[in-house]
């Protein structure tokens, strides 16, 4: 459960009663709503609000189901409220308790030219954080004299603001003694001089509940709107008035908890992400050193399998289907070091090799073991990106580039990116493919699995040898110059099986 599920789950029960105990002590919800009334009633009188023409009152009836009266009109409720709430609580629509203000939309409504960079604030969708307005950047300013001008959509402290067109139910608190609102906003000013109702009322504009009831009245067009018409008639479950105090306190209490659970989940996420690319690496890692698989003394050592190979490279540069290489490499041991001789010249290179190997096993250069070959390039526009008839594979820096007519490699080769920002990642080509220049193309002998091919080069994380530029590179020659332990073949093929076994344990994680 994420930290917002968590977060809604805890605000549903709230608006149902569920959060905090019930008092029977506590003043019945009707009683707050009776003096809601009055209040209403000497506003009217006052004409400082108009008188509704059908005004709405949501009352229990004798079988303790909501109904709505307007006018001379009675209905059932039961099948509209979404859920029950306690006896003590009352079902509302928002208009029987708040003002919904729309803002000054006539010739008087400011434009940008108008705005300025202080003043009294004019306040848009961008101010609103959810519970506060924010005084930052964005938040720009109407003089004096463009206020006085407004005859609606002026705000007073402690109102709140509503977005109703764009991010439908964005909302906020506002701090300042006076303001304005764009004309994307709605203002509710509750008719109640208890704070805590407008506290109450903020919670419930982040329940679940609230953003139900925009989906009910929501045009579903693609610039989301809600007139405040419909706003004033969306269900409230109206708690007792210490009840509402209660749940304002909770859920202050739990917002921090909440808070420190999301930072908990984050790093729990981040870290189920990553590990199982850190354990394929650590297994990889095994692997490479000889410490995956047990040893096998009756194994061929790698020796042998390395003379192999330089057996049949050499036949295939006599039949000039490989080009020689123009500087061979060859390690041995001695005195329980290692070095290598190139041109003729010996040197020890027990420093340049970055961990001991088992006894079978054998240090030698990409080069040596393997025969590497930048694919070629081919038009962009000859690239198509679904496959089609007669199609084949394409491969560039980073595996598959799209799909092209004609083939210029067949078998089965581990392919290294050479271009870009991941160039050194490693993929597998088989069947017949089309390589181009930022594809190596990586041709294995004597049997050498390429599995296990695959494996180890990806374990070398070719991608430190790449160039430092504003499009890193892997030069063939340089690849080609790098140390790779290479084992038996015996034990190429234990150790591919072996890391195919544990990796899809790691795909399970």
């Amino acid at each position: 459960m994420t930290a917002q599920q968590l977060r809604n789950s805890i605000l549903q029960m709230a608006v149902q009663g569920k959060l905090v105990p019930q008092d029977p002590n506590d003043e019945p919800a009707s009683v707050l709503l009776e003096r809601i009334r009055a209040e209403k009633e000497k506003l009217i009188k006052e004409k400082k609000i108009k008188k509704e023409k059908n005004p709405s009152v949501i009352f229990r009836g004798a079988d303790n189901t909501p109904y709505e009266k307007i006018g001379d009109e009675v209905w059932s409720l039961a099948d509209e409220v979404p859920f029950d709430i306690p006896d003590s609580w009352e079902w509302v629509r928002l208009s029987q308790i708040a003002l919904v203000l729309n803002g000054d939309r006539g010739k008087n409504y400011p434009s940008k030219e108008k705005l300025v960079s202080s003043g009294i604030p004019f306040i848009s969708a961008l101010n609103l954080d959810g519970r506060t307005v924010v005084k930052d950047g964005n938040l720009l300013c109407v003089t004096e004299e463009q206020y006085n001008l407004l005859a609606n959509g002026k705000l007073k402290e402690g109102d709140i603001v509503v977005c109703i067109r764009g991010s439908l139910g964005k909302h906020a608190k506002y701090p300042f003694e006076k303001g304005a609102i764009a004309s994307s906003l709605v203002i509710l000013r509750t008719l109640s001089n208890e704070e805590t109702l407008a506290d109450y009322i903020m919670m419930w504009l982040d329940s679940p509940l609230f953003f139900s009831e925009i989906r009910k009245y929501d045009n579903g067009t693609a610039q989301p709107n809600l007139a405040a018409k419909s706003l004033e008639q969306f269900f409230v479950p109206i708690p007792p008035l210490g009840e509402q105090r209660r749940i304002v306190e909770k859920i202050n209490e739990v917002t921090s908890a909440v808070s420190a659970y999301d930072v908990a989940y984050q790093r729990n996420e981040t870290l189920n992400s990553a590990f199982p690319e850190s354990l394929k690496k650590s297994i990889l890692q095994e692997a490479v050193q000889g410490k995956l698989v047990p040893q096998d003394p009756s194994d061929e050592p790698a020796e042998a399998l390395l003379e192999r190979i330089r057996a049949e490279k050499q036949r295939l540069i006599k039949e000039g289907k490989i080009k020689k290489e123009k500087h061979e490499s060859i390690i041995f041991r001695r005195d329980n070091s290692h070095y290598e001789k190139l041109d003729g010249v010996e040197r020890c290179i027990d420093d340049e090799l970055p961990f001991e190997i088992p006894e079978k096993w054998c240090w030698c250069k990409i080069g040596t073991i393997f025969t590497l070959q930048a694919g070629k390039n081919i038009p962009s526009a000859e690239i198509h990106e679904n496959p089609f008839y007669g199609s084949y594979p394409c491969y560039g820096g980073n595996g598959i580039r799209g799909y092209v007519g004609s083939a210029n490699r067949s078998g089965d080769y581990p392919i290294i990116g050479r271009q870009g920002a991941l160039c050194g990642n490693i993929n597998r080509a088989t069947g017949e493919f089309y390589a181009t220049e930022h594809a190596v193309c990586v041709e294995t002998y004597s049997h050498t699995s390429v599995t296990w091919a695959c494996l180890f080069l990806t374990a070398l994380n070719l991608n430190q040898y790449a160039t430092a530029t504003a499009q890193p590179g892997l030069a063939v020659a340089n690849i080609n110059e790098v140390f790779i332990p290479l084992p038996p073949l015996a034990e190429q093929y234990r150790i591919v099986n072996r890391i195919g076994s544990l990796l899809q344990l790691v795909k399970g994680l």
